[in-house]
């Protein structure tokens, strides 16, 4: 059986849908999704790509 992933909501988020998770997933991957739900996966990168994205991320903003 395989465990759900733990999906955290971004401390960004609006009220309601309006919102982005992140999971940890096997193999060190990271997981993006509009929802708190693994069929709506719409991005799943490395560790260090999305540590890099962060980063220059807060840079520009």
């Amino acid at each position: 059986m395989t465990a759900h992933p733990a999906w955290k909501k971004s401390s960004y988020c609006l009220e309601g849908d309006a919102c982005v998770y992140v999971a940890a997933a096997p193999g060190h991957l990271v997981r993006v999704a509009d929802r708190a739900d693994p069929a709506h996966l719409i991005l799943a990168t490395t560790q260090t790509a999305w540590t890099d994205f962060l980063e220059a991320v807060k840079k520009t903003g």
